[in-house]
């Protein structure tokens, strides 16, 4: 009898020990739940952005009092603003290759905005689109010889960063002086020339935002824009970067040449680089080869001695603590400008 009653009571305490366990883990099941639900909402956060009540293009206002405008601009914003890694890598890129497009805009009197359509066209890579249309300012081969540029099978110089900027100058100035507004140029720089001036005859007007256009030229002006409000303050958008997180410009040297190179493997060698350094610098050479023409040279850009580490470099960049600025709205001049100081 004692031994049925002592296997009762450890059957209604084994019940109870896992009734009692169970309840634990439900409460703690629940518990859990709740504590993550509020860790959520605490640490995803994520905020409408502020548009601003003025800007401009190129010195040309933009109608940010029209409502599609407003919100076209509103969804690039969105886009570029949470879309980080990319963005922080476009600030990266735009500190070492600004410098070397900002001057050229300037000397040709193109406005300094421009260099944020080369900045959305290629991501300032030497990308090739499904249309074939290629390097940082996307010249399709066809137009990069009406605007002076070489394409062969061994030299493409919408590689080139000066010589295919210095073409897009060419194109942007003859659209502006067709259309006297840059906004429009810039548009015509996606959707040709031919085609806006299509729309500007059909639709009666001549004010960009007055134009209906097709959904890729439209959100195309929108876009640089976007990225123009990023560039010129990235901590007003939550974007942090120290001086060294940022591609310094590399300081490089010239080498005229004149007679053709049998092997530019072996003539990299000779300069004291590695193939790999020689096309980095010049991605415009598109073979292993390079065939000069009488009376024709070319200029092959080198790095200079030691400057392509980067350990090196950062002796070269100011370090300013960026980061109290998230709270303080301080920052470096880094996170204000995207350039090397």
């Amino acid at each position: 009898m004692k031994s049925k009653k002592s296997i009762y009571l450890l059957s209604a305490f084994s019940l109870l020990t896992i009734a009692t366990i169970f309840l634990c883990y439900t409460d703690k099941s629940q518990d859990n739940d709740k504590q993550y639900n509020e860790a959520f909402t605490a640490h995803n956060q994520a905020y409408a952005i502020a548009i601003p009540d003025k800007m401009d293009f190129a010195g040309e206002e933009v109608a940010l009092d029209l409502f599609y405008v407003r919100e076209g601009l509103d969804k690039e914003l969105l886009v570029n603003a949470y879309w980080h890694s990319n963005t922080i890598q476009l600030l990266k890129r735009a500190a070492r290759y600004f410098p070397q497009i900002e001057p050229i805009l300037k000397k040709n009197n193109v406005p300094d905005d421009f260099k944020y359509l080369a900045l959305i066209e290629s991501g300032l890579t030497n990308v090739v689109s499904p249309s074939n249309a290629s390097g940082f300012w996307q010249f399709l081969d066809k137009t990069a010889r009406q605007y002076g540029l070489e394409v062969t099978e061994q030299v493409d110089e919408r590689y080139h960063i000066a010589k295919s900027t210095e073409a897009a100058c060419k194109y942007l100035k003859a659209a502006h002086a067709q259309y006297n507004n840059w906004t429009l140029a810039a548009a015509s720089y996606n959707a040709g020339q031919g085609r806006i001036s299509r729309e500007w005859e059909r639709q009666k007007t001549r004010d960009y935002y007055d134009l209906y256009l097709n959904a890729e030229t439209t959100r195309y002006i929108y876009r640089i824009l976007a990225i123009k409000l990023l560039c010129e303050n990235p901590a007003r958008y939550g974007f942090y970067l120290r001086n060294k997180d940022l591609y310094p410009p590399i300081a490089t040297y010239s080498i005229t040449i004149d007679t053709s190179i049998a092997d530019l493997v072996n003539f990299a060698a000779q300069n004291k680089v590695n193939y790999r350094i020689l096309k980095e610098f010049n991605p415009w050479l598109r073979t292993d080869q390079l065939k000069v023409m009488p009376g024709k040279s070319y200029r092959i850009d080198l790095p200079e001695e030691n400057s392509i580490y980067y350990s090196r470099l950062l002796k070269q960049v100011k370090d300013p603590d960026v980061i109290k600025g998230m709270e303080t709205g301080e920052t470096g001049e880094a996170a204000k400008t995207g350039t090397i100081k």
